[in-house]
């Protein structure tokens, strides 16, 4: 149990009441004290554990039979201003992603702008951002493309890992992702740098070639997290040259 002391706020829908009273009980001083320190959460926290969530978000995903009941779930959990209901809005958009549908995209950007931490917006994001963007290509891009030069850096991040899932299938818009990368290689922001270096890593695994030859270009113009992340899985030949040039600060070819 929590501190009993630090009382969260109470929800007025009663089947989230019933879902906060069970996370209470799950919950534990030490990890809410020390997850809400780790992720500068100005959030209640029950310090619930991230396996517990998946357990009861797929448990409430099941009464979601359609796209109204979903959302409906989704907006009542995230109007709750604690880190595990809303992190189970976020969960529930990935255990029902195929029912999302480009309508969405105001609410999910919402949720995005009033996530402040890599724990929630990487939940919304890649998975049921990713498949929405896949499912609808061409309503999607003008979403994306503002997101890409949004003042808020976590719609910049979210604009690139929208493409991590099916860039990791060895699919996806490489074109709209490079343009992306591009346009926000000089950011000083890491959560920024970091998101342009996971896709190009994963995007590896299938695809080395691909970004060996988008990266050779332009070492010298990434960050050290970007470039170390985008080689880590290319051969090792290829690592120790490109990694050379960007200590040099040249273009490897």
């Amino acid at each position: 149990m929590v501190d009993a002391t630090d009382q969260p706020p109470v929800a007025a829908d009663a089947q989230v009441q019933a879902i906060q009273a069970e996370l209470a009980d799950l919950g534990t001083a030490e990890r809410a004290t020390n997850e809400k320190r780790y992720l500068r959460s100005n959030l209640y926290h029950y310090g619930v554990t991230v396996p517990q969530l998946r357990k009861i978000s797929k448990r409430i995903a099941r009464g979601c039979g359609d796209h109204d009941e979903l959302m409906a779930s989704v907006s009542t959990l995230w109007a709750v201003p604690t880190h595990e209901t809303r992190f189970l809005a976020a969960a529930l958009l990935g255990d029902r992603k195929q029912l999302l549908n480009v309508s969405d995209y105001p609410q999910l950007e919402e949720m995005l702008r009033g996530a402040n931490t890599w724990a929630l917006v990487d939940t919304i994001v890649p998975h049921p951002v990713g498949t929405l963007s896949t499912q609808a290509p061409t309503e999607s891009t003008p979403v994306l493309d503002s997101w890409s030069t949004d003042s808020n850096f976590w719609l910049r991040r979210s604009a690139l890992l929208a493409h991590l899932v099916p860039l990791t299938a060895g699919q996806g818009d490489w074109a709209r992702f490079t343009r992306y990368a591009d346009l926000m290689l000089p950011e000083t922001e890491f959560f920024v740098r970091k998101a342009i270096g996971w896709v190009l890593r994963d995007t590896s695994r299938k695809r080395p070639e691909l970004v060996r030859d988008w990266v050779a270009p332009r070492t010298q113009l990434m960050s050290g997290v970007t470039i170390r992340e985008a080689v880590r899985r290319l051969p090792e030949g290829e690592q120790q040259e490109l990694m050379q040039a960007y200590r040099e600060h040249r273009p490897a070819r």
